[in-house]
């Protein structure tokens, strides 16, 4: 495909190209499971694309994958032409589980990643935190410990954990699962104003179909392991976009386009 670029021009970078992957494991009897199984998609740069499907269907198996934390046993997964063989700082995933370290504080939590690789001087390292935790809502919190902050100030611990890297994608494994449902809400609407202010080519990971249709540019629906992509949707709906949406007649027929597929790759497994 040609250059993507932003509103100003620049090329953009995170294109992900998958062909003929595979991955599966070894259960407890020694069985062979598939969980992927020749699935080829294109991921295009400066797009919120949103993967969704079951739990178990292997939609975090496939984002592991395109981070590097998972080998595939077949096909290939490419970013931007190059190969992905290990992890890399091109790519940051924000996972389910916290990855804040409890015994650093706030900052301490932010500025390790460009620390560890010596990517800046600590000085630069904490101005940049700071401003991200001025973003987040959190640089009253910056000399707090994890156990000191709610979940949803957690997460957003995490984003700017991640963000410090300046990566070319975000990979976000189902981030605000297990959260309130205002405070899940407040997080989308988070995440959503970063990526309409930064068109940061982004791998979202969920089981919800309305925090898909809501936050995407493109959804991937997967089905059933082993599995592929089995539809992809454009939602067009209007960017900068707010809660609002959900009340629209676009949102809705929307949203019973994405059941419809949902319930039709169900009905093939009965």
């Amino acid at each position: 495909m040609d250059d993507v670029k932003n509103d100003s021009g620049e090329t953009l970078s995170g294109h992900i190209k998958i062909r003929d992957l595979a991955r599966g494991y070894t259960d407890k009897e020694d069985n062979a499971i598939s969980v992927i199984e020749n699935c080829s998609v294109e991921f295009e740069p400066g797009l919120l694309n949103v993967v969704m499907g079951k739990s178990g269907c292997g939609k975090s198996t496939l984002a592991y994958m395109v981070a590097g934390y998972l080998k595939p046993d077949r096909g290939s997964i490419e970013i931007d032409g190059r190969k992905v063989i290990e992890p890399g700082p091109d790519r940051i995933m924000v996972f389910q589980e916290t990855a804040l370290w409890p015994w650093m504080t706030v900052t301490d939590n932010v500025i390790f990643g460009p620390l560890a690789r010596n990517a800046l001087p600590r000085a630069e390292a904490r101005e940049k935190a700071e401003e991200l935790l001025e973003r987040f809502g959190l640089i009253d919190f910056k000399d707090k410990y994890p156990a000191q902050l709610s979940g949803g100030m957690k997460r957003r611990a995490e984003i700017a954990q991640a963000l410090i890297n300046s990566p070319d994608i975000m990979i976000l494994d189902e981030p605000f699962r297990g959260l309130d449902v205002m405070t899940r809400e407040l997080l989308q609407e988070y995440y959503l104003q970063l990526y309409e202010d930064t068109q940061l080519t982004t791998l979202f990971i969920t089981s919800e179909l309305e925090e898909a249709l809501f936050l995407a540019d493109r959804l991937y629906v997967m089905t059933e392991a082993p599995n592929n992509i089995d539809q992809v949707i454009e939602i067009d709906l209007p960017r900068p976009r707010s809660f609002e949406v959900t009340a629209t007649e676009q949102y809705l027929d929307l949203k019973q386009i994405a059941m419809n597929h949902l319930y039709a790759g169900a009905e093939e497994l009965m």
